[in-house]
């Protein structure tokens, strides 16, 4: 390897170095629709599309196995490559494991982590289909591969928002965040302790969003069955900032978000002004929160309002415009995305 120092990776951050390193590539088959760029790769298959996605987690960096129940692990491992299926507006059917495990794991761990796996899948109607392990030397690495179907004229790119669509999300943000605060001053504050009590009491919805996400396959479903194609969609996984900008970009457009319409719920609220943590920063960049975030046409609003399921937070509008925050006294903050790193 070249000893030359050169360009260290922190300074393009995560999506710039992928659109660096994929910039370049050729496409070199016509059956390929979709390559970087979007939540899943996008094959052609005539009057349907093959959906494809990858995800790599690893130990220390996206987990830690002193507070990370291995079952609860291997059912957001699915969770998180399943959502990106969704994100395209697509139904997940098939996936693919791949390890890397150290001598510290043993067998029984093993079992617990595909159990979750199982259950998840379980849920999800999708299918463990093969994968492989490897030897690792710092910890456990997992990646998962996944696949799914869709209709042609059904798949929905993060590239499809126009100005004056709605930009609507599926659930309350900012929770996941805070559940991994939460678990990490009580793994700080008990680190000496032989018998720690860790203070979890009135906290459990937040562990339940960071430990076990949900995907919203039935909103999803709700959306087909009123006739409500989104124009647009991405998994929420890198913060409502972060994520949102990437819809921008990939769509050539600016927005506008209201303040006071992102759903951030309760205990969200309550643990974040104890730790004296900002809850709508935590919303805005907190991350895995694997809800999904897409846009609508404006003269759907009364279906969408009318589901139930989603919150309005927004609009669309043009690309000079920006990304930009609207406070409950009219102004407008400019947002910057500051991914989650876990």
């Amino acid at each position: 390897m070249n000893k030359t120092k050169g360009t260290e990776i922190a300074a393009l951050g995560e999506f710039g170095l992928i659109n660096r390193l994929t910039k370049p590539l050729s496409k070199r088959n016509n059956s390929t629709l979709m390559a970087a760029g979007d939540d899943a790769a996008v094959i052609d298959l005539g009057d349907e599309v093959l959906l494809l996605s990858s995800d790599m987690l690893t130990e220390g960096v996206d987990f830690d196995l002193s507070y990370f129940p291995l079952k609860h692990l291997g059912y957001k491992v699915v969770v998180r490559g399943v959502n990106d299926i969704l994100a395209m507006n697509g139904r997940p059917e098939q996936i693919v494991i791949s390890l890397g495990v150290s001598a510290k794991i043993s067998v029984e761990a093993l079992d617990e982590l595909y159990e979750g796996m199982e259950a998840a899948c379980a849920e999800l109607g999708v299918d463990i289909v093969g994968g492989d392990t490897t030897a690792s030397m710092n910890g456990l690495i997992i990646n998962i591969s996944v696949v799914g179907r869709a209709k042609k004229e059904s798949v929905v790119y993060r590239s499809g928002a126009k100005e004056h669509d709605l930009i609507c999300i599926t659930s309350n943000l900012g929770a996941a965040y805070m559940g991994l605060h939460l678990l990490e001053r009580e793994k700080r504050v008990l680190k000496d302790i032989a018998n720690p009590e860790p203070k979890f009491a009135g906290h459990e919805y937040l562990l339940e969003r960071y430990l076990k996400p949900r995907a919203r396959q039935n909103v999803l479903k709700a959306l087909e069955e009123q006739g409500i194609r989104p124009t647009s969609m991405i998994d929420l996984s890198d913060g409502l900032a972060s994520d949102l900008r990437q819809i921008c970009l990939a769509s050539q457009c600016g927005a506008r978000i209201y303040l006071e319409r992102i759903p951030i719920a309760r205990q969200t609220t309550e643990l974040a002004e104890e730790m004296h943590i900002d809850p709508v920063i935590a919303a805005l960049n907190g991350g895995e929160d694997h809800e999904l975030m897409f846009t609508v046409p404006i003269d759907m609003q009364e279906k969408i309002m009318a589901l139930g399921l989603v919150d309005v937070i927004g609009h669309i509008t043009r690309e000079e415009a920006g990304v930009v925050l609207v406070t409950p006294d009219g102004e407008g903050i400019a947002l910057k995305a500051q991914a989650f790193d876990r």
